[in-house]
């Protein structure tokens, strides 16, 4: 069992969990992800390391609200414990001095790119970040970001804060604007991931995407979360998670990330009526207690 040293709400519907797991942070670095499972009939789930804290012996774990699962997950409050927690899985980010690196993270993907971002600053590159999201309620970790920024900006759908747009708008700026980028890091959904590639292919700037597509044993066994990269497959979990974006067949991943959402749907349905059975059964309990 391992222990929720600290629950903190960064957004509506994100959770940051803090959590005691001394021997995954001692090997763990930036770009690696566990899987977890929070209780014996639980499912497992991917989620990318987002900070380290060696004198805890803890790692960080932000996440959204979007399923059964996740929903779940955000009930636990602090020393709360979770069954399993599997790590580090993946192949580390590359880390090396390229010079000027721009960091592009979509809404969750900030929490990702947080620590890839740091080990690069430490590497001596100069990091411009670009920090999107749809409406300024649901921009996370800002200021972490922007203290390890050379340049920092920030761009929301409904111009709510910052730019309004969309990250691309800003990045094809900068390169317009001849601001020598020698290397993009983009993560967040699909399609801003494949529109950031888009972005920088023709100017042949490298760039590196994180994939977290469907997982199951996060070992390479069940093939779940196998993505076509330059014509060949490849399974994120052992091969990735990061992965040349300009080689990444986006189309299909997105394709395969909507295979299970009849499953997914049933499945949070299912686990909101068991939840909303169980708040009647202690209002009435609480009722009959009450009148006694």
């Amino acid at each position: 069992m391992f222990r929720i040293l600290n629950k903190e709400v960064l957004a509506p519907s994100v959770i940051r969990l803090e959590i005691e797991v001394p021997d995954i942070e001692r090997k763990a670095k930036a770009g690696q992800f566990v899987i977890l499972r929070i209780d014996e009939s639980g499912e497992r789930i991917p989620l990318t390391i987002s900070g380290f804290n060696e004198e805890r012996g803890s790692i960080s774990l932000v996440f959204q609200e979007v399923g059964k699962t996740t929903r779940q997950l955000a009930s636990l409050s602090s020393e709360d414990c979770i069954a399993d927690i599997v790590g580090p899985l993946g192949r580390p980010s590359e880390i090396e001095n390229f010079g000027t690196v721009a960091c592009v993270a979509g809404g969750v993907g900030a929490a990702v790119i947080l620590p890839v971002a740091q080990a690069l600053k430490k590497a001596g590159n100069k990091i411009i970040t670009i920090l999107g999201a749809r409406n300024k309620e649901l921009l996370i970790l800002e200021d972490e970001l922007c203290s390890i920024s050379d340049e920092f900006f920030v761009t929301t759908d409904d111009g709510s804060k910052g730019h309004c747009g969309v990250c691309t708008d800003v990045l094809n700026e900068l390169i317009a604007g001849g601001q020598g980028i020698n290397r993009v890091v983009a993560i967040g959904p699909a399609i801003m991931m494949k529109f950031v590639c888009k972005t920088t292919e023709p100017h042949k700037i490298k760039t590196v995407v994180s994939l977290n597509s469907i997982m199951v044993d996060g070992t390479g066994m069940c093939g779940s979360c196998r993505v076509t990269v330059g014509g060949e497959t490849k399974f994120c979990c052992v091969d990735g998670p990061e992965f040349d974006g300009h080689l990444v067949d986006f189309d299909e991943l997105m394709n395969r990330q909507k295979i299970y959402l009849e499953e997914e749907n049933l499945a949070l349905k299912s686990y909101e009526t068991r939840d909303v059975k169980r708040t009647e059964c202690r209002c009435k309990a609480q009722k009959e207690e009450g009148e006694r």
